[in-house]
């Protein structure tokens, strides 16, 4: 047997609707919830049972825990996916992604398994989906501006995450940090799932963008009292922060490179008329301030063609990937 792949034999999933279609008149979908899990024994075993009320499958993906997390899980009912050592939450959303595929999964809903999400706000996430109106639905804690449980600190490092990756994606997501989302099975192919950390949330929105998928945004609720993270809410802002830049870097170098090299070029250039007018008035030029104008217009000029041309290069692979 593959070490990578241990499907559990023991889940039993849910019926939820034995008619042909709901009152709708809207054919029955297949509902997978794809939890990826580190070290999660505590509160895995009661988010299972919670969310097999509400779909056809939960899939567990176990990325290296050493503790009882796949035996938990397993015994709560869930199809149970090993990864030998730890990979990521990219790599164990992939995997959960080919798993709820091979289940037959019509809408693939992710969670995070440490309690934070409310499995009984997934009918609300898949509604959009299942009735036709969009092919990835974001769970937002803001939405309506009604959380005001999330600390101050998170608060304003979201922003600056919302900006960038809504700069990088070209959406307006009100909350590119959740982890809460439904997505329509045919887009699994859409992702990259490159990231090894939470930037993962933020690349996705990249790549859904830029796909032209059709996005809508739900409001959720979230608790912080069950939250289990072992890595600085600082440092994880940084991380994702970063990996937000490097991808804008190349896929969105207008924004990145050309707008600020043409704002230091104009910098550059409005002191080179200072100059200029002070030194036709009878005045002389300092040294220092004119290398300093002098290295705005190169630099700011350089980074401007840059960006040009990254834009150029980065369009052509598209074309070329979609021909």
């Amino acid at each position: 047997m593959n070490n990578e792949l241990l499907l559990g034999k023991g889940a039993q999933p849910i019926t939820k609707n034995e008619e042909s279609q709901d009152a709708r008149g809207t054919p029955p979908q297949n509902i997978t919830v794809v939890l990826p899990a580190f070290n999660e024994e505590v509160s895995i075993g009661s988010i299972v049972l919670l969310t097999r009320h509400y779909a056809d499958h939960v899939i567990v993906v176990d990325d290296g825990s050493s503790d009882r997390t796949a035996a938990i899980a397993r015994n709560a009912g869930a199809h149970v996916v090993v990864h030998e050592v730890n990979k990521g939450k990219g790599a164990a959303l992939k995997t959960g992604f080919t798993a709820a595929a091979a289940l037959g999964a019509d809408v693939i809903v992710t969670m995070d398994s440490d309690g934070q999400h409310n499995p009984a706000e997934i009918p609300l996430l898949v509604a959009p989906i299942i009735d036709g109106y969009a092919e990835m639905v974001n769970g937002s804690r803001y939405l309506n501006h009604h959380d005001k449980n999330t600390p101050i600190y998170r608060r304003i490092g979201q922003t600056v995450l919302d900006t960038a990756t809504n700069m990088n994606s070209g959406l307006k997501i009100t909350d590119s940090q959740s982890g809460f989302r439904a997505f329509a099975a045919s887009t699994k192919n859409v992702f990259r799932f490159n990231a090894k950390g939470m930037a993962i949330e933020s690349e996705m929105l990249a790549d859904a963008g830029r796909s032209g998928l059709r996005i809508k945004e739900v409001e959720i609720g979230v608790r912080y009292d069950v939250d289990g993270s072992t890595i600085s809410p600082i440092k994880h802002g940084l991380g994702v922060l970063v990996m937000v830049l490097k991808d804008l870097e190349f896929n969105r170098p207008l924004y990145y490179l050309t707008a600020p090299g043409l704002a230091l070029g104009a910098g550059g250039l409005v002191m080179g008329a200072y100059f200029l007018q002070a030194f036709v008035a009878g005045g002389s030029l300092n040294f220092g301030p004119t290398m300093l104008m002098i290295l705005f217009i190169i630099v700011g000029t350089f980074m401007a063609l840059t960006g040009i041309l990254l834009h150029s290069m980065s369009t052509v692979l598209r074309e070329a990937k979609t021909a």
